[in-house]
């Protein structure tokens, strides 16, 4: 007769597999009642654990995954440029802390949530990447559910599932457009996503209104346009903003949108900064570069990736680990300039 499997049980339990291996080993992830379902099951079939097998699963293999979403790029990279000074960030400390780092691209639809369930290819994993939260979402609380060791960068919230490192995009958004509004901007436009799908770019679409809202002027006048983060994008929804409005202050959520705003902007006639400010976010290299030097929000990704590693590290030692929430700090170039006062 064959012998049972876990896979056999699981089958008639209606569960998945790495259900009926946490069950069996009392994991307080699955109910009581599920648990002495499973345990019945196993003990009709007369299952034993492979101890052997699943000590294997539990050895450390001394090498953190580097997970990197796929993003749009003018080149052959697939890396958004604002995750390269991070990802040297991650692997010094990987290294430092005498781990090896697995780095892998991955697309939304992959199975990469599953990947790591049983394997040990990795003791634990990071998550970089913009792109819909809510596409995978769903993902993240699965691994949460295998009790894989998993910590993102992104827009920290309660409500997800996961440990998430990541900078105040509220207080950027907020900082910017305080600083427009004192050279005198009053009429403002945001060029990036912001919806729910993207936290961090809503965060700093919030964080401009409020600022707007607390310095007297109507935050429903904020002039919108969706773009993803590549210059061609923000280059587009420059040219759809400008057959709607011109406004003096143009708040890009990231450094790729503003450049390509830019080129919309001469394309049209109009000089920057003298007749519309230009600002972005994240402090790419290249944007003390552009022409002019780009106004933007710096977000420190060398503590970043020490972050993400460090914390990782302590949730695969079983130690707490919470949420952190990183200060931005305004960045003051020539892209945004004084408008003269009306009398």
């Amino acid at each position: 007769m064959k012998k049972a499997t876990s896979f056999d049980i699981a089958h008639m339990a209606g569960v998945s597999q790495s259900t009926v291996s946490r069950a069996l080993s009392d994991s307080p992830l699955v109910n009581q009642e599920t648990r002495d379902r499973i345990k019945q099951i196993a003990k009709d079939l007369n299952y034993k654990v492979d101890k052997n097998a699943s000590n294997l699963r539990k050895q450390q293999s001394k090498t953190l995954a580097l997970l990197l979403f796929e993003d749009p790029t003018n080149d052959d990279s697939l890396i958004n440029p604002f995750f390269i000074s991070m990802l040297a960030s991650i692997t010094k400390a990987t290294a430092e802390a005498g781990y090896d780092l697995l780095v892998s691209f991955q697309n939304l639809n992959d199975d990469w949530h599953a990947v790591y369930e049983d394997s040990n290819k990795a003791d634990g994993i990071i998550l970089l990447g913009y792109g819909s939260f809510t596409e995978y979402e769903h993902k993240l609380f699965q691994l949460e559910e295998q009790d894989t060791h998993f910590i993102r960068w992104g827009a920290p919230d309660k409500n997800h599932p996961g440990v998430t490192i990541g900078s105040d995009n509220y207080l950027g958004g907020y900082l910017m457009a305080e600083h427009l509004i004192k050279l005198g901007c009053d009429k403002f436009a945001f060029i990036g996503e912001a919806d729910q799908g993207a936290p961090e770019l809503m965060g700093r679409y919030l964080g401009c209104s409020a600022a707007m809202k607390d310095n007297g002027l109507d935050p429903a006048t904020l002039a919108q346009e969706d773009a993803i983060s590549t210059e061609l994008a923000g280059y587009e929804a420059t040219m759809k903003l400008l057959e709607k409005c011109t406004p003096n202050a143009i708040f890009c959520a990231t450094d790729l949108i503003a450049m390509g705003s830019i080129r919309a902007l001469r394309t049209k006639g109009l000089k920057v900064p003298e007749d519309v400010s230009v600002a972005g976010y994240d402090n790419i290299q290249i944007s003390e570069f552009a022409s002019p030097p780009l106004t933007t929000v710096h977000q420190n990704t060398l503590l970043a990736g020490e972050l993400l590693v460090q914390n990782l590290l302590k949730m695969i030692n079983k130690e707490s680990v919470d949420d952190i929430l990183m200060a931005p700090e305004l960045i003051v170039r020539e892209s945004c300039g004084a408008r003269l006062k009306k009398a």
